[in-house]
């Protein structure tokens, strides 16, 4: 099962019969693995990774790093349920880091509705005692994709 989560991890296009070849399985075999890593939520969807340098008008994307105090029963738990909950969070990360305690990423139409959400939603949360918002420039590498490296990319990076 290992090997068909390799496989599916870094390419998910593959139908069951080209898994099965590749696992030299029953595409009946694959099928039945594929489900039972979904129930058992070790594979939670799938989706399309997007070079959004190559969109236009895509909006903005930010690394929120926040300063929390632990809750007493439920530690970063509530507070992380509380800030996955809202829309333009992409991912809540636990750091282990000396500064910060939760790493967020947040998307949003710009600059300014960024700034508004981390002022007005992120920063207001009971716990969270301060927040360093990082604006992303470029994206190099997303979800094991590499997006820089191409002649084109190369030749816009030099326009720049």
């Amino acid at each position: 099962m290992n090997k068909l989560l390799e496989i599916i991890s870094k390419n998910n296009d593959f139908t069951t019969a080209q898994l099965a070849t590749m696992l030299n399985e029953s595409e009946k075999e694959v099928k039945r693995q594929l489900q039972d890593l979904k129930d058992r939520g070790i594979v939670r969807g799938s989706k399309a990774v997007v070079d959004w340098d190559k969109v236009l008008d895509t909006g903005v994307t930010a690394i929120i790093e926040m300063k929390v105090t632990p809750k007493a029963e439920t530690g970063f738990d509530e507070i992380a349920k509380m800030i996955m909950s809202y829309d333009n969070v992409d991912s809540v990360y636990l750091a282990a880091s000396s500064r910060y305690d939760l790493i967020t990423i947040v998307r949003g139409k710009n600059i300014q509705e960024i700034a508004e959400f981390v002022s007005k939603r992120l920063s207001t949360i009971e716990n969270v005692m301060s927040t360093a918002t990082n604006f992303v420039l470029m994206q190099y590498k997303g979800d094991g994709i590499a997006f820089y490296g191409d002649e084109e990319d190369e030749q816009r990076s030099m326009v720049l």
